[in-house]
């Protein structure tokens, strides 16, 4: 029975290792927020933003967020925009890889600065260095294969800390958070029934 304690070990290990990174809340502009004189570039520049993620976007009744394309970004012009925001605490999920472009839709606003683009990376994970092997009562048969020469180098990738919450569920995050979860629930499952069978 030590075995079989020592494989659910072995297997829940396995599974938090792989677990996603959990989501970030960026404030857009810290505590400035969203607001005209501040450099939203040099504000993104240390960030890592990731699929997940969410942007907040804190503003007062003279300011809006428009979501444009990168013309538009560049040109300072929100009549196309993507969408369109006014609420003064606007969350926006990060829900796929590529670069996203913001600006303010009032006249002037954009032009005297209040712009942003992030560049979106894939979910955050961690992958394990290595999968520990649980002691088997029964000698190991030799593999009639030939093991590969190469070994994938383990990578771990997380978030940036600054200007951001660690425990986020903001937007569509939480219905990724699901998606990734479910396979992972499923595959505990499946490791509890072979340690009963």
């Amino acid at each position: 029975m030590a075995v079989h304690g020592l494989l659910l070990a072995a297997g829940l290990v396995l599974l938090a290792a792989v677990a996603p990174a959990h989501a970030v809340d960026y404030t857009v502009g810290d505590s400035s927020g969203w607001a005209s004189g501040v450099d939203y570039s040099t504000w993104a520049s240390d960030k890592t933003f990731n699929v997940g993620d969410t942007l907040v976007f804190q503003y007062g009744m003279s300011h809006n967020v428009a979501e444009v394309g990168s013309a538009d970004y560049s040109a300072c012009s929100a009549t196309n925009s993507i969408q369109s925001y006014s609420d003064q605490d606007t969350k926006i999920a990060l829900t796929k890889p590529g670069t996203r472009y913001f600006i303010c839709g009032a006249t002037g606003h954009c032009a005297g600065g209040m712009k942003l683009a992030v560049t979106v990376s894939p979910a955050a994970t961690t992958t394990p260095a290595a999968t520990p092997s649980a002691p088997s009562d029964t000698p190991s048969e030799p593999s009639a294969e030939t093991p590969s020469t190469s070994t994938p180098a383990a990578t771990t990738t997380t978030p940036a800390s600054s200007g951001k919450t660690a425990d986020s569920v903001g937007g569509a995050s939480g219905i990724e958070a699901r998606f990734v979860m479910g396979p992972l629930v499923g595959a505990a499952g499946l490791v509890g029934l072979a340690l009963m069978g």
